[in-house]
């Protein structure tokens, strides 16, 4: 199954990366934007329906693609 995962840095986390994009960004003329920045992942993932897709996605991203201290996750399971 297709499952797409996006990670985000949780509230009150620095996003250095973010806040150098928006001066960025502001320096291009782009006044008043905000960046927060993450990561998108688009996993194959085997399994027999859309809950253990995602069941088995978590715990994935537990154990590795997020850092659960100071990143959170959403899962969408596309079929």
């Amino acid at each position: 199954m297709k499952v797409r995962v996006l990670v985000t840095r949780r509230e009150g986390v620095l996003d250095s990366e973010g806040r150098v994009l928006a001066t960025a960004l502001r320096d291009l003329g782009y006044g008043g934007v905000e960046v927060s920045t993450g990561k998108l992942l688009l996993l194959d993932v085997e399994a027999p329906d859309a809950e253990s897709a995602r069941k088995r996605t978590a715990e994935m991203c537990d154990k590795l693609l997020a850092n659960p201290v100071i990143e959170k996750y959403a899962i969408e399971v596309l079929g």
